[in-house]
């Protein structure tokens, strides 16, 4: 007979914690859908549900044209629409977006607790920088955009930036994400990955098959996750 006992919650004794912005720290389904729509009804068409739209806000530009619009790169009329989405988006970078409920606690916590925490997104800086400002988190310790490495995620190399900028080891840090391919990059820096089953998911892998090494449903749960005293 099995045991009906919950398995054990890791515990990290992370020193930093990385987290994604998209889906993560941030709602910003409002604001990249909002982009969409606004081309959608340029081409005549009727709006999309920004739920709806929100499984692929995590993949940016490519993401919501590709569903929104059915246009791919290499379609000849992909580049002018990737930048007129870019256009509307600058435009309006935070008008409805929000911070997910919990994570200003969360992130008032971190500091309590003494440690640090940083952002790593795929969003370019020219668009992450006014946006972290714009929600409030520009009390963040490091940021690193999709444009401040050569490699974008789930190329681990914008996590090694974050972890260098800190002076830290990769694994004295954790990182949190909504997409597959945040836990991906997390496990090619040498991070425990964990996964934000509060965001985006996006539309491929479960969120079961990702391998990653905890799932918080609420932002607030990563503290169930940290040690108590960084080492």
């Amino acid at each position: 007979m099995s045991s009906s006992a919950p398995a054990r919650r890791p515990v990290f004794p992370a020193r930093a914690v990385l987290f994604d912005l998209d889906g993560t720290l941030a709602d910003t389904a409002p604001d990249l859908g909002g982009a969409l729509n606004r081309l959608r009804a340029r081409a005549g068409l009727p709006p999309l549900p920004i739920a709806e739209l929100a499984r692929v806000a995590s993949s940016g530009a490519r993401g919501m044209i590709g569903y929104g619009l059915d246009r791919h790169p290499g379609d000849a009329d992909y580049e002018t629409l990737r930048l007129a989405f870019l256009d509307e988006y600058a435009g309006a970078l935070t008008r409805d977006s929000r911070l997910f409920d919990g994570v200003a606690e969360l992130l008032q916590a971190l500091a309590a607790r003494g440690l640090r925490w940083g952002i790593v997104t795929n969003k370019a800086m020219v668009y992450a920088e006014p946006v972290v400002q714009g929600l409030g988190l520009g009390g963040c310790a490091v940021l690193v955009a999709g444009d401040s490495t050569p490699h974008p995620k789930p190329h681990p190399a914008p996590l090694l930036a974050a972890s260098a900028a800190l002076g830290l080891a990769p694994a004295d840090c954790v990182y949190v994400g909504d997409d597959e391919r945040d836990i991906q990059a997390a496990h090619a820096a040498g991070m425990p990955g964990v996964a934000a089953a509060y965001g985006y998911l996006g539309l491929g892998t479960p969120l079961a098959a990702w391998g990653a090494e905890a799932a918080i449903d609420r932002p607030l749960e990563l503290l169930d996750l940290l040690a108590a005293e960084p080492s």
